[in-house]
Order: C-alpha cells, then structure tokens, then sequence
C-alpha cells in the first residue's frame, strides 16, 4: 500500500513521535508503582539511557514500541512497503543497538527487561510479568 502523505508531511509526523513518556511508558511505571516498586527515570550515565532504572533490584526496563523495536510476532511490527531501503535499514540498525546496549548493561552488572508496547493493554497480565521479571524468573 502505497503512504497516503507526501515525504515531507511523512517526516514532519514520524518527528513528533515521542521518545519519553510515551502512553505504555506512562502505563508500566504506574503499574510499578501501584506494585510498591520505587524507580529512577532515564539514568543518562547507563548505557541506552533506560526508561525506568530498579537501582535496588540491578533491573533497567526498556518499553519498546513494537514497530520501532520489531517485536517478533506482533502484528504491530510489520514494516512499511514504501521506501523500503530506508525502512530496513532504520529498524534493523534499531535492533542491533537494542542487542549491544542489552549486553553492555549486563557486562555492568545490570539485567534489562523488555516489555513490549502490545503487552501494557493488559494490565493484570502486566502485573504479573513484571512482578517475575524483577524476580527474577523467566517470564
């Protein structure tokens, strides 16, 4: 399917996608915080500058959007038909850094979580895989 916008409308609404506080960042720290957990915000001084740091508990957790981030499965990862190149190589430039800063924090010590921007619509089913993520048992 062919963009319904020209390139410079496309790139004037793809520069006004948030990057923080975004509505499923909003919805895990809310539901971290009503679960008693206390957290930090995008500590800059680790690497890929977390969205929400468990200092306590060693955890970074990053909320990945699922087209941005390509979550593998999701209806919502599917890649656009226009501009292809361009498309390909920005997710999977986007994938391998998610890939290297996920090491380098845990060569510091530190274990990042992932939940994904589909998973924050169930808020009982996010409860509980958080509260086994920062367990520490596989989700």
């Amino acid at each position: 399917m062919a963009d319904s916008f020209d390139c410079q409308k496309r790139s004037s609404i793809m520069s006004r996608v948030r990057q923080k506080d975004t509505k499923p960042e909003m919805v895990v720290r809310s539901a971290l915080h009503g679960m008693g957990f206390r957290f930090r915000l995008h500590r800059r001084d680790l690497p890929g500058t977390p969205d929400i740091v468990l200092p306590r508990y060693r955890k970074v957790v990053f909320v990945h959007g699922c087209f941005w981030h390509q979550h593998e499965g999701c209806r919502r990862a599917s890649r656009p038909a226009t501009n292809i190149e361009f498309w390909n190589r920005k997710l999977d430039a986007n994938m391998v850094r998610d890939a290297l800063v996920a090491a380098q924090l845990r060569a510091l010590g530190w274990e990042p979580l992932v939940v994904w921007q589909c998973a924050t619509r169930d808020m009982a089913g996010l409860r509980a895989a958080l509260s086994e993520l920062i367990a520490g048992k596989e989700a």
